[in-house]
């Protein structure tokens, strides 16, 4: 008899272990082959590896196994420097299917971020992704909905929202939304991001007209280069260090810095949840092909709160922050007395998640995710369809889309080219 009840006790067990198993989306280092204790480390599969991802090799709590690069030349520099016997492929889709990959790292040009990491996301993987989280606001909907689908952790790769200095502001944000929350400048508050407050939008990103086809070099599959972006002649500064000065691939400087520089002020300004109502451009009209530069990107939110992006640096002296009650200049300098003291008052921001590792062990949402990437994401895309276009544009947070333009509102996703998808 107590035999008899021992066994049942086991398939009850076995029943209920299986059936949670069934309803909740786990990582492999958890269930899959070769079980893993928190403590042991993480593997990681790179996708895309000229630049970022070479960079990134060197993670703490991760090993690389596997890399996947469309350029031969890429893929075999990278591997003879990791000398691991780590797997290299130049399909992603191969990648994405391993088995022994725990965390798959985005590190291509933007206009591949959304469709690999969703198709990540979709074979069960978590993702670390290079900034720009996506190149259309369309994709970073549809990639966010991904992660979320299958209950993956997303980690977008800037971190100023959590830790080193700000730029030109000589601290960490924390203190900088400790003093947004403590109301001590007042609101609405304008922000002003350019080269007199410590940013650069380096406007050596920009394209170049009337490129001359030239011979595809052999160790490139410019084809699937290309991929989802629409088919234009070959031309090295179309590919590699110089694919930022096109728009079929990215955004020049705004698309390169703009989520390391407007992330935090999104996040201090307490805006992960919406998006500005507007942007103002002043800016030369563009080429359709090669991204040019802006003078001045001015957003606005519902409740007033502006953030101005100066891109000619022409006004010396400009605070950072500027509210009603006060300001704050770079170096964390205010005209505010005492502030120091002030703000001792008032109680630091809410803690956040800020290892990767940790979050993707303990299945913990990052500090800078799918939902607040997406978001700050968006400010560039408005921005640059904008620029796009050379027109200011009314925006809806709340259905994510232009108002009464239909130009505009066709950027948010333009057609892929066959056959991809996201």
């Amino acid at each position: 008899m107590e035999e008899k009840k021992i066994n049942s006790r086991r398939d009850f067990i076995k029943k209920s272990a299986i059936a949670a198993a069934a309803f909740t989306i786990v990582p492999r280092f958890v269930l899959g082959k070769g079980y893993l204790a928190p403590s042991d480390q993480l593997t990681k599969g790179i996708i895309g590896v000229g630049g970022m991802g070479r960079n990134h090799i060197p993670y703490g709590g991760t090993r690389v196994v596997a890399i996947c690069d469309v350029d031969k030349n890429h893929l075999s520099d990278v591997a003879k420097m990791l000398n691991n016997g780590a797997k290299t492929m130049s399909d992603y889709r191969e990648l994405i299917q391993l088995p022994e990959v725990d965390i798959v790292h985005v590190a291509t040009p933007p206009h591949w971020h959304g469709i690999i990491a969703a198709d990540a996301a979709r074979a069960g993987k978590d993702i670390w992704c290079e900034k720009p989280m996506t190149h259309t606001i369309g994709e970073g909907k549809r990639l966010m909905e991904a992660v979320q689908q299958h209950g993956r952790i997303f980690r977008l790769n800037t971190w100023f929202r959590f830790e080193d200095n700000f730029y030109g502001m000589g601290t960490t944000v924390k203190p900088i939304k400790k003093l947004v929350e403590s109301g001590l400048l007042g609101w609405p508050l304008t922000v002003t991001v350019g080269r007199h407050t410590g940013f650069d939008w380096k406007f050596y990103w920009v394209g170049k007209t009337d490129l001359p086809e030239m011979p595809v070099p052999p160790e490139l599959d410019y084809e699937t280069w290309l991929g989802p972006a629409p088919y234009k002649p070959y031309h090295p500064h179309r590919v590699h260090q110089t694919f930022r000065g096109y728009w079929d691939y990215d955004g020049g400087g705004l698309s390169d810095m703009g989520q390391h520089y407007l992330d935090p002020v999104q996040y201090f300004l307490g805006k992960d949840d919406t998006s500005p109502i507007s942007v103002e451009l002043d800016a030369p009209q563009q080429n359709m092909d090669a991204v040019g530069t802006w003078r001045k990107i001015t957003y606005t939110y519902a409740d007033g709160c502006k953030i101005i992006l100066d891109g000619e640096g022409s006004v010396e002296g400009v605070p950072y922050i500027e509210g009603p009650k006060g300001k704050l200049y770079p170096g964390f300098k205010s005209d505010i007395p005492d502030l120091d003291k002030k703000l001792a008052d008032f109680p630091d921001p809410q803690p956040q998640v800020t290892d990767f590792i940790d979050a993707v062990k303990n299945r913990k949402k990052f500090a800078l995710n799918e939902e607040n990437g997406y978001r700050s994401c968006t400010i560039i895309n408005m921005g640059l369809v904008a620029l796009r276009l050379g027109r200011s544009l009314k925006f809806d947070p709340v259905k994510q889309e232009f108002i009464n333009d239909e130009g505009a509102n066709r950027l948010i996703f333009p057609p892929l080219r066959a056959p991809w998808t996201i």
